[in-house]
């Protein structure tokens, strides 16, 4: 099934409710503009992730196949996890104090941003434990093949380490769909730029609501301030990451995406009914979702990056 984004499922919803919350959350981190959303059955995916290419060899007339090595392929399965919350509005309250802002409303909006808050800071450090989702710092712990290698005690951010995380994005044939990274270091990469001679900050890409976000190579660079700032390597206790890499085209074999449950896509809100033993009306606003990262090819990571002096 093709993939869907929180801002299309916004514009197929029929509920104006359902859609404005959707909205609310793309507006909190702008990479939810792009970030695909895989419509799962049942709670969890399993894909395969390749390892390695069957073997191929040049052969001579008459000579001897002797490449039959299979492809091989690793089995992952990830799981669909819940965000949740009530919203409990007293109806007295919401019948007389709604004149200027509806409380209900209010309520709602609140919780759903959070839960937006909550997905975002997962998706970057859920560690998938305690129902958590797995998220990119766990993914990519222990790829050194996709990991730019830091200095003993750290570098401050520079042009080549963009290059070389470019140069580590393999599985859209050299094409990556983005960066993110920490506003701390976007500062720095803006004042990479100054110190250019002359240079300005002129490379931006467009988003689909009209926004834009500064690039590098053509590759939008995305603001996640749930990047730590604060890892250790070396005598640095004040490191980050940078991270790049691909979307999912809807092939399910490349870069990564969100999930959700199918028939349910995005956040979801439920009138649950009147409280049983308090004049309350209960609203339900929920989120199925997760995680997954098709093709380890599909991204990098710079650590140990510290500030610019």
């Amino acid at each position: 099934m093709a993939s869907v984004t929180l801002v299309e499922s916004a514009k197929l919803s029929q509920d104006m409710l359902i859609s404005g919350v959707i909205e609310s959350i793309v507006t909190v981190d702008r990479f939810f503009e792009v970030l695909p959303f895989l419509e799962i059955e049942g709670n969890a995916l399993a894909y395969n992730r390749e390892n390695a290419l069957g073997d191929v060899q040049n052969l001579a007339v008459g000579g001897t196949i002797t490449a039959k090595n299979p492809a091989t392929y690793t089995k992952v399965t990830t799981s669909l996890t819940t965000i949740i919350g009530d919203a409990e509005v007293n109806n007295l309250i919401q019948n007389t104090r709604s004149n200027f802002t509806d409380q209900k409303a209010a309520q709602i909006m609140s919780k759903a941003k959070n839960i937006g808050l909550t997905y975002r800071d997962q998706y970057i450090n859920g560690t998938g434990a305690s129902d958590t989702v797995e998220g990119l710092v766990s993914l990519t712990s222990g790829l050194a093949a996709q990991t730019v290698t830091p200095s003993a005690n750290g570098d401050a951010l520079d042009f080549t380490q963009l290059d070389a995380l470019v140069d580590l994005v393999k599985d859209k044939n050299g094409i990556v769909d983005y960066f993110q990274a920490n506003s701390r270091t976007i500062r720095d990469f803006f004042k990479l730029l100054r110190s250019q001679g002359g240079a300005t900050i002129q490379e931006t890409v467009t988003l689909p609501s009209g926004a834009t976000v500064p690039a590098y190579r053509s590759v939008p660079m995305f603001r996640n301030d749930n990047i730590p700032i604060d890892q250790t390597q070396g005598l640095a206790s004040n490191a980050t990451t940078v991270f790049a890499g691909t979307l999912d085209d809807g092939s399910n074999q490349v870069g990564i995406t969100g999930l959700t449950a199918v028939g349910e896509a995005g956040i979801r809100v439920s009138e649950i009914g009147e409280h049983q033993s308090r004049d309350e009306s209960i609203t339900r606003i929920k989120f199925y979702c997760g995680f997954a990262l098709f093709s380890e090819l599909g991204i990098a990571v710079a650590p140990g990056i510290i500030p610019i002096p």
